[in-house]
């Protein structure tokens, strides 16, 4: 459903890493209907994921551009998108959030504005003047930091196919707050194969 790319030093770790991240994708992107446009690439196996083991920002920057760069140049009908995992870095939501202008920078320098945008995902994410426990943040929510590089063209298209597309940020609040705390933490309990 998606495509791990191994990178140097990748381990058993890494693969536990990858697969709570794909876990996070058919449970919650998917499976809540988050995102309604997930589902496409996932199951068309269009979809990269790749741990960074970046212990700081340039190094993290580095990953970034080099995936930047091979989003830029892979046929999006092998490869749609790509989810940067960060595996050892930016615990802290606040450093993570100040990173992304890093990021759009990079964006910029590499000239492919208008090509490719990144948006951001973590497991303490909190929309602005939200409080930190309100549900609604878990759509933003991700197992780890997550950097999503997503082809402008596939946005658009994607938000052409929808009659109102800010519709799904309303709808996912509705969802988030009938799920409640309760009904996001079965999403991953015992039950539903959680470690």
């Amino acid at each position: 459903m998606t495509r791990e790319v191994p990178l140097p030093g990748q381990d058993e770790a890494d693969r536990a890493i990858l697969h709570r991240i794909q876990e996070w994708i058919e449970r919650a992107v998917i499976g809540l209907n988050l995102c309604p446009f997930a589902r496409a690439p996932v199951r068309g196996n269009r979809v990269r994921l790749v741990v960074s083991h970046a212990r700081d920002a340039d190094s993290l920057l580095d990953d970034l551009c080099a995936e930047l760069q091979s989003l830029a140049a892979a046929d999006d009908d092998e490869c749609e998108t790509t989810l940067l995992i960060v595996a050892e870095l930016f615990a802290d939501f606040l450093d993570f959030n100040d990173f992304l202008d890093q990021a759009d920078a990079a964006i910029e320098v590499l000239k492919l504005d208008g090509m490719i945008q990144v948006a951001s995902f973590h497991p303490d994410y909190r929309f602005a003047d939200s409080a930190d426990d309100d549900v609604a943040n878990c759509s933003n929510r991700a197992p780890f930091p997550v950097l999503h590089l997503l082809r402008e063209s596939s946005v658009e298209r994607a938000v052409e196919a929808l009659a109102d597309s800010e519709d799904i940020y309303r709808r996912n609040i509705e969802t988030l707050q009938t799920l409640g705390w309760d009904g996001w933490n079965e999403l991953w309990s015992e039950r539903t194969g959680k470690r």
